[in-house]
Protein backbone atom coordinates (compact mmCIF):
# COMPACT_ATOMS: atom_id res chain seq x y z
CA UNK A 1 0.00 0.00 0.00
CA UNK A 2 2.96 2.49 0.84
CA UNK A 3 4.33 1.81 -2.72
CA UNK A 4 1.86 2.24 -4.38
CA UNK A 5 0.47 5.55 -2.18
CA UNK A 6 4.46 6.53 -3.11
CA UNK A 7 4.23 5.60 -7.10
CA UNK A 8 0.78 7.48 -7.01
CA UNK A 9 1.67 10.74 -5.68
CA UNK A 10 5.39 10.38 -7.90
CA UNK A 11 3.13 10.09 -10.94
CA UNK A 12 0.93 12.84 -10.25
CA UNK A 13 3.76 15.39 -9.19
CA UNK A 14 5.33 14.47 -12.39
CA UNK A 15 2.20 15.18 -14.66
CA UNK A 16 1.75 18.71 -12.85
CA UNK A 17 5.25 19.43 -13.42
CA UNK A 18 5.14 18.27 -16.72
CA UNK A 19 1.62 20.53 -17.25
CA UNK A 20 3.39 23.52 -15.82
CA UNK A 21 6.60 23.04 -18.02
CA UNK A 22 4.84 22.62 -21.53
CA UNK A 23 2.40 25.73 -20.89
CA UNK A 24 5.43 28.06 -19.59
CA UNK A 25 7.15 26.95 -23.04
CA UNK A 26 3.43 26.73 -24.99
CA UNK A 27 2.80 30.01 -27.12
CA UNK A 28 0.39 32.43 -25.51
CA UNK A 29 -0.36 35.78 -23.76
CA UNK A 30 1.07 35.54 -19.93
CA UNK A 31 -2.78 36.11 -18.70
CA UNK A 32 -3.45 32.86 -20.55
CA UNK A 33 -0.58 31.14 -19.34
CA UNK A 34 -1.51 31.78 -15.92
CA UNK A 35 -5.16 30.41 -16.13
CA UNK A 36 -4.09 27.58 -17.83
CA UNK A 37 -1.57 26.75 -14.99
CA UNK A 38 -4.03 27.45 -12.28
CA UNK A 39 -6.63 25.08 -14.16
CA UNK A 40 -3.66 22.45 -14.11
CA UNK A 41 -3.02 23.19 -10.71
CA UNK A 42 -6.64 23.06 -9.59
CA UNK A 43 -7.24 19.65 -11.52
CA UNK A 44 -3.96 18.24 -9.91
CA UNK A 45 -5.42 19.28 -5.67
CA UNK A 46 -8.71 17.83 -6.82
CA UNK A 47 -6.72 14.36 -8.39
CA UNK A 48 -4.88 14.49 -5.28
CA UNK A 49 -7.44 14.91 -2.77
CA UNK A 50 -9.86 12.57 -4.60
CA UNK A 51 -6.53 9.62 -4.20
CA UNK A 52 -6.10 11.20 -0.51
CA UNK A 53 -10.11 10.40 0.46
CA UNK A 54 -9.86 7.00 -1.47
CA UNK A 55 -6.26 5.29 0.35
CA UNK A 56 -7.86 7.46 3.65
CA UNK A 57 -11.25 4.91 3.26
CA UNK A 58 -9.85 2.07 2.17
CA UNK A 59 -7.80 2.07 5.21
CA UNK A 60 -9.99 2.91 7.67
CA UNK A 61 -12.08 -0.13 6.05
CA UNK A 62 -8.99 -2.60 6.49
CA UNK A 63 -8.76 -1.27 10.21
CA UNK A 64 -12.07 -1.99 11.02
CA UNK A 65 -11.89 -5.37 9.11
CA UNK A 66 -8.99 -6.21 11.39
CA UNK A 67 -10.67 -5.08 14.18
CA UNK A 68 -13.79 -7.55 13.56
CA UNK A 69 -11.30 -10.51 12.52
CA UNK A 70 -9.37 -10.17 15.83
CA UNK A 71 -12.13 -9.88 18.04
CA UNK A 72 -14.10 -13.13 16.41
CA UNK A 73 -10.91 -14.46 16.79
CA UNK A 74 -9.93 -13.15 20.59
CA UNK A 75 -13.92 -14.36 20.91
CA UNK A 76 -13.40 -18.31 19.29
CA UNK A 77 -10.11 -18.49 21.95
CA UNK A 78 -11.78 -17.67 24.72
CA UNK A 79 -14.76 -19.73 24.09
CA UNK A 80 -12.38 -22.41 23.33
CA UNK A 81 -10.34 -22.28 26.41
CA UNK A 82 -13.90 -22.24 28.47
CA UNK A 83 -14.49 -25.28 27.10
CA UNK A 84 -11.18 -26.38 27.78
CA UNK A 85 -11.22 -25.07 31.57
CA UNK A 86 -15.07 -26.99 32.03
CA UNK A 87 -13.26 -30.51 30.60
CA UNK A 88 -9.98 -29.63 32.97
CA UNK A 89 -12.47 -29.24 35.36
CA UNK A 90 -14.63 -32.19 34.95
CA UNK A 91 -11.93 -34.41 34.90
CA UNK A 92 -10.64 -33.27 37.93
CA UNK A 93 -13.62 -33.86 39.61
CA UNK A 94 -14.15 -37.17 38.46
CA UNK A 95 -10.87 -38.02 39.65
CA UNK A 96 -11.12 -36.39 43.16
CA UNK A 97 -14.33 -39.01 43.81
CA UNK A 98 -11.93 -41.92 42.43
CA UNK A 99 -9.57 -40.49 45.21
CA UNK A 100 -11.92 -40.35 47.65
CA UNK A 101 -13.64 -43.77 47.09
CA UNK A 102 -10.06 -44.93 47.44
CA UNK A 103 -9.46 -43.37 50.43
CA UNK A 104 -12.51 -44.65 52.09
CA UNK A 105 -11.38 -47.87 50.75
CA UNK A 106 -8.20 -48.22 52.25
CA UNK A 107 -9.36 -46.68 55.75
CA UNK A 108 -12.38 -49.00 55.74
CA UNK A 109 -9.38 -51.62 55.35
CA UNK A 110 -7.06 -50.20 57.61
CA UNK A 111 -9.58 -50.19 60.20
CA UNK A 112 -10.78 -53.96 59.56
CA UNK A 113 -7.05 -55.18 59.09
CA UNK A 114 -5.90 -53.98 62.23
CA UNK A 115 -8.57 -55.38 64.61
CA UNK A 116 -7.59 -58.32 62.44
CA UNK A 117 -4.35 -58.08 63.10
CA UNK A 118 -4.11 -56.99 66.29
CA UNK A 119 -5.65 -60.84 67.57
CA UNK A 120 -4.01 -62.50 65.12
CA UNK A 121 -0.02 -61.79 65.62
CA UNK A 122 1.44 -63.90 67.98
CA UNK A 123 4.54 -64.81 69.58
CA UNK A 124 7.11 -66.51 67.17
CA UNK A 125 5.01 -65.69 63.89
CA UNK A 126 6.78 -64.92 60.95
CA UNK A 127 6.56 -61.39 59.90
CA UNK A 128 7.85 -59.60 56.64
CA UNK A 129 9.85 -56.41 57.03
CA UNK A 130 10.71 -52.99 55.34
CA UNK A 131 13.74 -54.59 54.28
CA UNK A 132 11.72 -57.64 52.74
CA UNK A 133 13.58 -59.85 55.79
CA UNK A 134 11.65 -62.21 57.37
CA UNK A 135 11.51 -62.24 61.34
CA UNK A 136 9.92 -63.26 64.37
CA UNK A 137 6.84 -61.30 65.40
CA UNK A 138 6.83 -59.82 69.36
CA UNK A 139 4.42 -58.76 71.14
Amino acid sequence: MANTGSTLLALITGAAIGAGVGVLYAPGSGEETRKKIKKDAEKAQKDLNKKYKETSSNLTEKAKKARTDFETRLEETLSSASYKADDILSALESKLEELKKQNAKLQKEARNGSSEASGQLKAGDPVTGEAGKTGKAVV
